[in-house]
């Protein structure tokens, strides 16, 4: 005889313990009365299973904000950056990929996971899988994941809240006796920001089958530039044995939460950002060769002044990405020889075009191509001059070292993330969006079912040390994450068939 939604419920949060460190014999939970009595036809009668649920039943599954809250700031004391404020969480965070700091992030993933019955991998890249057994274990888990390492003056929130969401997300299964139809996984992905080592996403993206492990683990960090990816894992002792990659790690499909990063959220008054994929870009290197002279005794027009022509390249990009709709950024920027009396000789940077097409940023590759050399050799494109004196013509290079076409996320994942922020927030508290910026999730959803949810952050600044996301707006966003999985789970369970769309596979 079946009970009550309501009467099940209350008989569930009666029945919620948390389980010990280590699974085994679970705490015996108190007596219900015969009537309140399920038979699951898989586990044993003190577990609930995912696919018992109705919507009324995943809300009963709720976060512990204040527990979320001081897990991220908890991991916060290894890398801290800046301050901004007087409070002691009101600092950012520079906890580089690979560094002392982020091995103790690591360390304390490990240990947190394990505690939770999770069996921990850590493959060829440092990525570090944690997977929560479920009742059918022959098929990949569903997986949670994001990053730990951060920008040398970024925040509290970036990627870490989808780390420590899904840590929350185990604690909360563990609490409530929830068990899955498949296994459930959480990821950490190594190097995502790409601020150390010169490729963003570069970990997941080995996993993908999109980069060679030789050219990542060959990356040399940006400053000083003596270590490799690879020494580095080596050093921290985060060189897994299992090879990185999808077929040794594959996954069912990959959930991240994480902040906007941008003012939509904030300006719309949403709590929720569905994400349906993430825009196109691409990261150039630009080498201006000029020659070193004297400041005092080189006239204007005898210079090659390399750095004068890269100010009017980078300008440039500017007008080209305002006539596209576009995207043009400066990060990075080195001259030779530094010094105040010399012109400069030569000048690298970086160059990063971004759109949400595809055809957008390679006409916008297309047109620095073009008009970078015209600039070089003092012609005037659109008003590049400026009423500069030309000078001596100069060389440049242009080198292409990254490319990440534009992303669409599965349409059953999508419905997830949607299904659970109506659910959880009601009807009007969430948007579809694009993500500007690329995360693991880009790499992630070439191989299974991906999407992402958004929580908004304070006038959408990040990678900055003042990035905030209010704590009721975290919990939130792990509301939904925890949800999307639960309903993923019971659709497999649902079909357990393949999906149309190769190669996923349920």
């Amino acid at each position: 005889m079946s009970l009550p939604a309501s009467r099940f419920t209350a008989a569930l949060r009666i029945a919620s313990r948390r389980y010990p460190a280590q699974r085994g014999a679970p705490t015996p939970r108190p007596h219900l009365g015969r009537e309140h009595v399920r038979c699951f036809s898989g586990s044993p009668r003190w577990q609930i299973r995912t696919k018992e649920m109705n919507d009324d039943l995943m809300k009963d599954l709720k976060v512990n904000q204040a527990r979320l809250m001081e897990d991220i700031h908890y991991t916060c004391q290894w890398g801290t950056g800046e301050r901004w404020g007087e409070k002691p969480t009101e600092t950012g965070m520079a906890r580089l990929a690979l560094s002392d700091a982020d091995k103790a992030a690591r360390d304390w993933f490990v240990e947190a996971t394990e505690a939770l019955g999770c069996k921990v991998t850590v493959d060829a890249m440092g990525n570090i899988f944690a997977v929560r057994p479920g009742l059918r274990n022959d098929k990949p888990p569903t997986f949670v994941g994001s990053h730990l390492d951060t920008q040398p003056s970024g925040g509290r929130y970036d990627g870490i809240l989808g780390v420590t969401a899904g840590v929350e997300m185990l604690r909360v299964f563990a609490d409530n006796w929830t068990e899955t139809e498949y296994p459930v996984g959480l990821v950490n992905w190594t190097n995502e920001e790409g601020a150390r080592f010169p490729m963003s996403m570069v970990a997941s993206g080995v996993w993908a089958g999109s980069i060679p492990i030789e050219a990542a683990h060959s990356l040399r960090e940006v400053h000083p530039g003596t270590e490799t990816m690879k020494s580095e894992l080596q050093r921290i002792g985060y060189l897994g044995s299992t090879p990185a990659s999808y077929e040794s790690m594959p996954m069912a499909a990959h959930f991240e939460l994480h902040i906007e990063q941008g003012p939509l959220l904030e300006m719309a008054n949403k709590k929720i950002g569905v994400v349906t994929g993430v825009q196109a870009y691409k990261w150039l290197t630009v080498k201006v060769k000029g020659r070193d002279t004297h400041t005092g005794t080189t006239d204007l027009k005898s210079r090659a002044d390399a750095l004068l022509t890269a100010s009017k390249m980078i300008l440039h990009s500017h007008r080209l990405a305002t006539a596209n709709c576009a995207l043009a950024s400066t990060g990075i920027l080195n001259l030779k020889p530094g010094s105040t009396n010399t012109v400069p000789g030569e000048v690298t940077f970086s160059l990063d075009i971004r759109a949400p097409k595809d055809e957008t940023v390679d006409k916008m590759k297309d047109s620095i191509l073009r008009d970078f050399p015209k600039i070089a050799a003092g012609e005037d494109v659109e008003g590049s001059n400026h009423g500069c004196t030309s000078g001596l013509s100069l060389e440049v290079e242009i080198v292409e070292d990254f490319d990440s076409p534009a992303t669409n996320f599965h349409a059953d994942c999508i419905t997830a993330v949607r299904q659970s922020a109506k659910s959880i927030l009601g009807p009007n508290q969430s948007m579809e969006m694009t993500s500007g910026a690329g995360h693991d999730s880009v790499y992630a959803s070439k191989r299974c079912p991906t999407s992402m949810i958004f929580v908004p952050c304070r006038e959408g600044v990040s990678h900055n040390p003042r990035e905030f996301c209010k704590e009721q707006d975290c919990a939130s966003g792990a509301q939904v994450l925890l949800q999307s999985v639960v309903r993923f789970d019971r659709m497999r369970d649902e079909r357990r068939v393949s999906w149309k769309q190769e190669p996923y596979t349920l």
